[in-house]
């Protein structure tokens, strides 16, 4: 069971950030291979994003799944809003949907 505390802090992280990655390490060190590629995709747009390591919290790692009801990591989050995982992202990536999202969402890129 997920602890109030943690979802509460979960919910306040989407909420103040425009762009949330809930990983496996770090953007500069990741350590899984799915978070790698979702971090190389919002890189290669140029997106700027924040990131919050689960391995480091047991809870915030069992509460993120819980929060969204989404069993894997990493998940993305824009404007409050659950995008997806790995999966997902890289899909919405190569089809020209995440860059359009972004621009929907009002997400500048550099890229």
């Amino acid at each position: 069971m997920t602890d109030q505390a943690t979802l509460d802090a979960i919910e306040k992280a989407v909420t103040t950030n425009d762009v949330v990655l809930f990983m496996k390490g770090t953007p500069t060190f990741p350590q899984c291979g799915f978070s790698s590629v979702v971090v190389q995709i919002l890189d290669y747009l140029g997106v700027d994003y924040v990131s919050a390591n689960v391995l480091e919290d047991a809870a915030l790692r069992e509460g993120i799944k819980a929060y969204t009801n989404w069993p894997t990591i990493p998940q993305l989050y824009v404007k409050g809003e659950f995008i997806g995982g790995c999966d997902i992202v890289k899909e919405m990536f190569e089809n020209g949907e995440l860059k359009g999202l972004m621009a929907e969402k009002g997400i500048e890129l550099t890229a």
